[in-house]
């Protein structure tokens, strides 16, 4: 089971930085990177929240599953 985080291909489309995003959201760009790079072990709905409502997407945008 793998949980594919495509926060990188939402940025892109929005034409927004790593910078800019964990800026808006209040998290630091080290904590974004882990996110991004699928090694956080978990995500709360809050910063999930918050990475939709700043990227203007749904959390199925953001996360995907693939076996």
């Amino acid at each position: 089971m793998s949980i594919i985080v495509n926060v990188d291909v939402m940025l892109a489309k929005r034409k927004m930085t790593s910078g800019e995003l964990a800026e808006k959201i209040g998290i630091t760009q080290a904590n974004l990177s882990i996110l991004k790079t699928g090694k956080a072990k978990a995500v709360r709905f809050s910063t999930l929240e918050a990475i939709c409502k700043a990227l203007d997407c749904q959390p199925g945008d953001i996360l995907e599953y693939k076996e």
